[in-house]
């Protein structure tokens, strides 16, 4: 293997590194790169924080709260310091005021569960209604400053929203692929609403997702999943706010749904550089709860291979996480290992009884934020029983991510309580009677085609 030319970079505040430990070659953070071009592994952002004070800096934070400028409002940009950004960058800010949402006490849940107490942090309160925003508004104001014209993602349904939404405001050019079918219309109709171009790819979401990293390899597109790290880099300040609401009383536990990887991932890289940093002396427990029928990390760890062990043909009604084949895998695994963390699974049984239970706390969730809890009471009651390693206790301190609003899939919500909700089923949506048409004036349709780049290419005219 041929390394390129690290001459230098390591003096630059911000650069790429590859997570491969056998390789670690550096690139120009300037790059429109999404994984090494020497050994295809992930990237990160290095950033070379210097004469941090920690204590000036949490004062700062919290002192920006009361600011009604556009970049302190924002959960993310608020912490600009810990951003790969400089001063000048900041003319090319998207925001939203993403970010914001508040801590909750979850009593019935905490009680459901067996824990003592419990509290959610519930991304889905943000503009578009989920955790993506936190990362779109960095990645977005990144293809901005690289001067990119057209960007485009893969998605279940929840990126795609955050991405037509702030590609709209940015006036870029959107482009999102999604398997046909097998999206909540809750996200499709934001997603059409924003204005992106949408293709109905013939096949799931692993196709999509290796179809637009093609794309994205050999056209102009700029891509906007989880495996550009810049979409990490702000999902990262997820944890900053949390320990900021929380006085930077670290809490024992943090719990995450997963999907494809990039929420768990993030939060694994920023509580390193928060421990390095100084700005925290304690360091939670990660803990990732996967859908049963949609588990690729959790297969891996329990067969102990070196290699990812995908899902063919994953299988969830909670869409946002129904990945066989996560991106963001080995980022995963390496967040687990700094925080002593653990993966599960639940049933899709589980998910539903603790996606009602959320509901009776007032505060509701897409089913993939559910995992959750039902996590946790399936945890809290796997440490009780002397022959299984996992190990937790009913005081602990515990925060989960609750990552989609409610309304992403109502229809879920409804066929629960009708007692109408099964693992397999398909529903009909169809006009009984009509009159009075309006005309659709500026509709914006979904164009469905076949995983087939030339056809993709000449339709998009890149």
């Amino acid at each position: 293997m041929t390394k390129p030319q690290a001459s230098g970079l390591s003096d630059q505040p911000f650069f790429f590194r590859c997570i491969n430990e056998s390789c670690k070659s550096e690139f120009d953070i300037g790059r429109k790169l999404y994984q090494c071009p020497d050994c295809s592994n992930l990237l990160d952002v290095v950033k070379n924080h210097s004469n941090i004070d920690v204590e000036k800096l949490k004062k700062l934070f919290r002192q920006r709260r009361a600011s009604n400028n556009p970049l302190d409002i924002s959960g993310v940009w608020r912490y600009r310091e810990l951003l790969p950004f400089l001063e000048e960058d900041l003319a090319h800010v998207v925001t939203m005021g993403e970010g914001n949402n508040p801590v909750l006490e979850t009593p019935r849940c905490a009680e459901y569960a067996g824990l003592d107490r419990l509290r959610v942090k519930h991304l889905g309160w943000n503009p578009t209604g989920s955790f993506k925003d936190y990362g779109m508004t960095v990645a977005v104001t990144q293809a901005r400053k690289l001067g990119s014209r057209v960007v485009a993602c893969a998605s279940t349904g929840n990126t795609s929203a955050s991405m037509a939404a702030y590609c709209a405001r940015a006036n870029l050019r959107a482009v999102v692929f999604i398997p046909k079918g097998q999206i909540a219309f809750g996200k499709l109709s934001q997603t059409m609403d924003f204005g992106a171009l949408t293709l109905q790819i013939q096949g799931d979401f692993d196709v999509a997702m290796s179809l637009v990293q093609e794309l994205s390899k050999e056209t102009d597109l700029y891509l906007m999943n989880s495996i550009n790290p810049f979409r990490l880099e702000g999902q990262q300040t997820v944890m900053i706010e949390l320990f900021d609401q929380l006085d930077w009383k670290i809490p024992d536990r943090i719990v995450v749904p997963g999907g494809n990887l990039g929420n768990s991932s993030s939060y694994g890289k920023i509580l390193m550089e928060l421990k390095e940093l100084g700005f925290i002396d304690k360091v939670p427990r990660l803990t990732i709860i996967q859908a049963s029928g949609a588990a690729p990390l959790h297969r891996t760890l329990v067969t102990s291979s070196g290699q990812l062990v995908p899902v063919q043909d994953a299988w969830t009604l909670a869409s946002a996480i129904k990945i066989g084949r996560p991106i963001s895998w080995k980022k995963a695994l390496r967040a687990l290992d700094f925080t002593d963390g653990w993966c599960d699974v639940v049933s899709e049984q589980e998910i539903a009884d603790a996606k009602a239970v959320l509901g009776s706390d007032g505060i509701g969730c897409e089913p993939a934020s559910a995992t959750t809890v039902a996590g946790l009471k399936k945890l809290l009651k796997l440490s009780q029983s002397h022959d299984h390693e996992v190990s937790m206790d009913p005081d602990e301190d515990v925060v989960a991510i609750l990552t989609g609003h409610q309304l992403k899939d109502p229809e879920y919500t409804v066929n629960y309580h009708l007692d109408n909700l099964y693992q397999h089923a398909s529903y009909e949506n169809r006009i009984v009677e009509k009159s009075g048409k309006l005309n659709s004036t500026f509709a914006n349709k979904p164009i469905v085609v076949e995983p087939d780049k030339k056809k993709i290419i000449s339709l998009l005219e890149l």
